[in-house]
């Protein structure tokens, strides 16, 4: 892997880990058409998430302290997130180390991508009319995630390990069924990431560090988590405020007409 290639998937990476579009998808759409195969590149495509982790931790910092200060001193509002993040990590954590290797054997492609990008669009559109039209629009505020909240969006990310799927759209959808507003939807997905995303980096980084090393090397491997944790700093922030006034579905029209491009490119 040369640096430009590791520095295209590392914009790929930070610009749509956060957005409801799926990272992996891309990554893999992505890496396809660098001609990039194999599974130092699949692993390459999970560790990069490293970067845009720290963007999380980053861009809510202040949240991040205060409810860390809170578990000393008993604050409700700190022990009530840190429980809610646990219940949402915990159903798919299991099924993705149940599944991880049958994940990447088969659905890691072009066609399962295309798939799950087009039901997942439908999904979007559909629940923001439903939303519309009861007039809707959510509990606000990070508080607002009780564990019965956070259970029904855990169990919506397990959805995420279908490639093409994406883990923001699936948590973001889950916790607007559950009765989120879309920004603290969005707020929570992005903090649920800190776990999520980090316990699938390091156990890839363990597994294939030798293939990494050898069949990626230090400096692409620095420059993809550099580059997407950059971006996805910048979007992050775009996004949050988007979400302030607008809803999901102009990114499920997207995810349809990707997943449509997708499937005629590849069974043409």
């Amino acid at each position: 892997m040369t640096l430009l290639q590791a520095f295209i998937l590392g914009v790929v990476e930070g610009v749509t880990e956060y957005l409801p579009i799926s990272s992996t998808g891309h990554l893999i759409l992505v890496s396809r058409a660098l001609g990039l195969e194999g599974e130092a590149s699949k692993s390459f495509d999970v560790v990069i998430q490293l970067g845009a982790i720290l963007a999380v931790a980053v861009h809510y910092r202040s949240l991040l302290a205060a409810r860390f200060r809170g578990l000393f001193t008993r604050d409700p509002a700190a022990f009530r997130l840190l429980t809610s993040l646990m219940i949402a990590f915990a159903p798919a954590a299991a099924m993705g180390l149940l599944l991880h290797k049958l994940i990447k054997a088969y659905l890691f492609g072009p066609l399962p991508v295309a798939g799950a990008l087009v039901v997942g669009g439908v999904l979007m559109i559909a629940v923001e009319r439903v939303r519309r039209a009861r007039g809707t629009m959510g509990a606000t505020g990070i508080d607002q995630v009780t564990w019965r909240r956070a259970l029904v969006i855990g169990i919506g990310q397990c959805c995420s390990l279908w490639p093409g799927a994406s883990r923001s759209m699936s948590t973001m959808v889950a916790g607007q069924i559950a009765g989120l507003s879309t920004a603290t939807a969005a707020d929570f997905s992005f903090l649920l990431g800190l776990p999520t995303l980090g316990a699938a980096t390091v156990y890839d980084l363990f597994k294939a560090r030798h293939e990494l090393l050898t069949g990626v090397g230090p400096g692409p491997l620095l420059v993809g988590m550099v580059v997407s944790f950059l971006v996805a700093w910048a979007v992050i922030a775009a996004f949050v405020r988007y979400l302030q006034r607008r809803g999901l579905e102009p990114f499920g029209y997207y995810r349809i007409l990707l997943g449509g491009v997708v499937l005629w490119v590849t069974l043409r």
